[in-house]
C-alpha cells in the first residue's frame, strides 16, 4: 500500500517513486503499463537496450559496485518536500558528488535531470551535503554536470510542475501526441493511447 503524503493546499497524495519521473516525461501510460508488468519476466516485453541498461544498472542495485566505504549505491530514500521515494544510483560522501548513472547518453532528457534532482533533494533531507551532480553515460564514460534546481529555476519549476501533472494525470483523457515515442515504446502492441 502506498504512503499518502499532505500536501500545501490540504490534498492527499500518492508518494511517487523516483524511476516514474521520467518514465512519465516519456509517457505517463508507460508506468500504467510497467505496474501492469509488474513481476513478468522483463525478457518478454523490454527491448535490447533496456535490457542492456537493466545490466548496466546490476552492481548498483546490489551495492557491489565498489567496496570504498564513502560511495552509496542502491540507498533507499525519501524527499518528504515533494512526496518522493526510491534508491540513489551513486553518491561518493567524501567527494559530495551524487551521480545517476545511464547506460549511454546521447541527449541530457528533462527526466534524467529530475531524477537527480529527486535524488539531490532526499540526499538533503537526509543530511548528506551533496555539492555536484552528474549524469553519467556508462558506455562512453562521459560525465554532465548537472546544475543544482537553486542554480536553474526554469528546471525547478519544470520539476514541481511534472510532480502536480502526474498527481491529477487521468489516463482516460491522454492520447499521446509523438510519434517517435511511440515508436520507441516497448508497451505500443499493447497500448491503446498511442497514435501508431
Amino acid at each position: 500500500m502506498r504512503k499518502h503524503i499532505l500536501l500545501d493546499r490540504g490534498i492527499m497524495y500518492s508518494e511517487i517513486l523516483i524511476t516514474q519521473l521520467n518514465d512519465f516525461v516519456f509517457c505517463p501510460v508507460s508506468i500504467y503499463f510497467h505496474m501492469l508488468y509488474g513481476d513478468t519476466d522483463r525478457m518478454l516485453y523490454q527491448s535490447n537496450s533496456q535490457i542492456n541498461g537493466t545490466a548496466a544498472h546490476e552492481s548498483v542495485d546490489n551495492k557491489t559496485y565498489s567496496s570504498k566505504k564513502s560511495i552509496l549505491t542502491g540507498l533507499d530514500v525519501y524527499c518528504e518536500k515533494y512526496g518522493l521515494r526510491g534508491k540513489i544510483d551513486m553518491f561518493d560522501t567524501a567527494s559530495g558528488i551524487l551521480t545517476e548513472r545511464k547506460r549511454k547518453v546521447k541527449t541530457i532528457y528533462d527526466g534524467y535531470i529530475f531524477q537527480a534532482y529527486a535524488q539531490y533533494y532526499s540526499l538533503s533531507e537526509m543530511g548528506y551535503d551533496v555539492k555536484k551532480i552528474f549524469i553519467h553515460s556508462m558506455a562512453d564514460n562521459k560525465n554532465f554536470n548537472i546544475p543544482f534546481p537553486e542554480e536553474d529555476e526554469e528546471m525547478r519549476i519544470k520539476f514541481e510542475r511534472l510532480i502536480d501533472e502526474i498527481h491529477h494525470f487521468d489516463i482516460s483523457m491522454y492520447t499521446q501526441s509523438n510519434n517517435e515515442k511511440c515508436k520507441h515504446c516497448i508497451y505500443e502492441p499493447a497500448c491503446d493511447r498511442g497514435i501508431i
